[in-house]
């Protein structure tokens, strides 16, 4: 999505008096925080689409304003989620979830990783013991934020082990016609879920040996994040905020740095609200330990990747 580039001015946050908040109103309000950086969109943004002020919907994000229940409604639509998430437990809609959840409650990740992939082979929806076979192991997606060295490190990694390399942003623009902000601004986020749909699909399909360079928010979208994990070997680029910041900027855009003093910020909670889900990349890589060698830091991740796949050092 657009991580970086649209971080905006925030409205200053409300005044909060010694009052306590209700303590729903404020796990209400942190929901949404989370929600809305893990789509990395602005409070700005979020506020438009909800046809609500700034104002109201920094103060729903405290926790001291207490919203109608049509403007949550309408919070949810903006945020692309449904009411019952944006309040809570989504997991209270049927018998059915009330059981499963019993199931699932209190199991640890690595219980909760094999059940998602026990499911996603009974229903074709998720990984599955059939796609630990070579097919997954030929596509490696590179996962994270912008500014990560998706690109930089997914060219030189496919050129050394005789892959294709695809950057997926640019074939969701190809099937668009248009550029990512275009497709934003034209037909939303809706349509441009559609599009990241279509060019993984067609990437998964003609591609059996490939390195992926994703746009840092498809983790945001769970039916094409299950897809990618079902057919690629992925890996998260993880990179400190300031080296996010700072690798943006260098690539000529100023923008994450002069649009806003609370960038900084917000990008840490798009980083936050993202992490869970970036962390379930088959392979985690810190970037950051390398600073601005690249070489150095694909000599490392090249050994890394090999080992992982049973190639040849």
């Amino acid at each position: 999505m657009k991580d970086l580039a649209t971080l905006e001015v925030a409205p200053e946050a409300p005044a909060i008096d010694d009052s306590p908040r209700h303590p729903f109103l404020v796990a209400l309000g942190e929901r949404v925080r989370t929600l809305r950086s893990r789509r990395g969109m602005t409070r700005k943004a979020v506020a438009l689409a909800a046809d609500v002020s700034e104002r109201h919907l920094a103060n729903l994000e405290y926790g001291t304003g207490n919203a109608s229940i049509l403007v949550l409604l309408q919070v949810a639509q903006a945020l692309q989620c449904s009411l019952t998430e944006l309040l809570g437990d989504v997991t209270t809609s049927s018998p059915e979830w009330l059981l499963i959840r019993e199931l699932l409650e209190h199991r640890n990740e690595a219980d909760l990783r094999r059940a998602r992939i026990a499911i996603g082979g009974l229903l074709g929806g998720g990984a599955s013991a059939s796609a630990e076979d070579g097919s997954r192991h030929a596509r490696i997606a590179l996962i994270g934020l912008r500014g990560a060295g998706k690109s930089t490190l997914g060219q030189r990694l496919a050129d050394d082990l005789g892959y294709a390399f695809i950057e997926l942003s640019r074939e969701i623009e190809k099937f668009a016609g248009c550029s990512i902000d275009e497709i934003h601004a034209l037909y939303g986020t809706p349509a441009y879920r559609r599009y990241e749909r279509r060019a993984l699909e067609e990437a998964i399909q003609i591609y059996p040996e490939v390195v992926i360079a994703t746009p840092g928010g498809l983790v945001s979208d769970a039916a094409n994040f299950n897809l990618l994990l079902s057919h690629c070997t992925t890996i998260w680029l993880q990179a400190d905020a300031a080296d996010h910041m700072g690798r943006v900027a260098a690539q000529g855009d100023m923008r994450p740095m002069a649009a806003s003093r609370e960038a900084m910020e917000d990008l840490k909670r798009i980083l936050a609200g993202r992490s869970a889900f970036y962390s379930k990349a088959d392979m985690h890589f810190n970037t950051s330990a390398y600073r601005d060698n690249v070489d150095d830091a694909f000599v490392a991740l090249r050994a890394q990747v090999r080992e992982q796949l049973g190639l040849p050092a």
